[in-house]
């Protein structure tokens, strides 16, 4: 990435960007599907705030209260004050930013949403978010870390998933949502400073982001939902030429014993139903939906995310890790050899 593409960054959110109507693609825009938690607690938030919101994804999940809460590239500071609602007065939210305009917009109405919520819970601090040892941030500080299409403007993609992974707590997750290409982006478009700001140029190849997120540390990457983005025609669609972007949800868990593959213990569990707005199902992802009071076969990972986490409570477990079957069928990943018997015997 070169140099000056970090400034133009800066200078499309900042000055370029009034609103989100400005927007030329709708990469950078979220679903109107919220929750109902969220949807009670955006209300509260005031115009001059949501004006200037930039996301592609819903970046809240379910069960916050009490948490500590980081917000990577947190802009005007919406997420970071429906995020102070949900986690409540003994909860904290952290926004990082590194746009000046942006961050006045939030600072400038931190006060009116500490005297509607009836306690100041949020602070927002200006920093590259790849770097976030250079602004103070501890190790092992945070519960959860959210981040709304703001990874793909990154110069430095692994070192943000590798700061994301020393300041979380043992136990907690990174959620986010960002922009994934269905290849490699070529360089003439990663330079371009428009595709850039629109969260397309910076786009990681899907398979590279899985790559970089286990490489920072997070074994076993979740996708939780995701959407293909509709590029009209144009400059913009002529310059993107065949590539496919997709705005995607993902969840990376910081937990001791991931392993790379889903691999069959013989565990299993039951949701006991009991997290707001979720009494009939939770979903863990796009591919785990746990009814209440059904018992359920689980992968080792998906036992430990749910036992290590600050879902246990919410689940009843059955087995242990003692005994190994093999991989988990239906995982994305089976035995690679040949089920067939051959009648030759040819030596190697």
């Amino acid at each position: 990435m070169p140099v000056d593409i970090e400034a133009g960054v800066r200078d499309y959110y900042g000055k370029t960007l009034k609103t989100g109507a400005d927007l030329k693609t709708d990469a950078c825009c979220s679903p109107s599907d919220l929750p109902r938690a969220v949807r009670e607690a955006l209300v509260k938030v005031n115009d001059e705030v949501t004006s200037r919101y930039y996301g592609c994804g819903l970046t809240i999940p379910s069960e916050l209260a009490g948490l500590s809460v980081l917000d990577l590239g947190s802009g005007s500071g919406r997420d970071c004050y429906i995020l102070s609602q949900l986690v409540g007065g003994a909860g904290r939210v952290t926004g990082v930013d590194m746009t000046d305009e942006q961050l006045e917009v939030a600072e400038r109405n931190r006060a009116h949403h500490a005297r509607a919520f009836g306690y100041g819970n949020v602070e927002f601090i200006k920093g590259d978010i790849s770097r976030l040892d250079e602004i103070g941030l501890r190790d092992a500080s945070f519960d959860l870390i959210v981040s709304n299409c703001v990874i793909n403007l990154a110069r430095d993609k692994e070192a943000v998933l590798r700061q994301a992974q020393r300041v979380l707590k043992e136990g907690g997750e990174m959620y986010f949502s960002d922009v994934y290409a269905d290849r490699r982006v070529p360089a003439e478009l990663r330079n371009d400073p428009v595709l850039y700001g629109e969260c397309l140029g910076g786009a990681l190849y899907w398979n590279d982001f899985l790559q970089l997120a286990r490489n920072a540390g997070f074994s076993d990457p979740r996708l939780v939902e995701s959407r293909p983005l509709a590029l009209d025609a144009g400059p913009i669609r002529e310059r993107a030429g065949h590539i496919g972007f997709y705005s995607a949800t993902y969840r990376l868990f910081k937990l001791k014993g991931l392993e790379p593959a889903c691999e069959d213990y013989g565990q299993a569990v039951r949701y006991k139903g009991t997290i707001p707005d979720a009494a009939r199902a939770f979903s863990l992802d796009g591919q785990h939906r746990f009814e209440a009071g059904r018992i359920m076969t689980v992968c080792g990972n998906t036992a430990l995310m749910l036992e290590k986490s600050r879902y246990g409570r919410h689940f009843d477990f059955f087995g242990d890790l003692t005994k190994h079957f093999g991989i988990f069928p239906g995982c994305g990943t089976n035995i690679p050899f040949s089920t067939e018997a051959r009648n030759d015997r040819a030596c190697c």
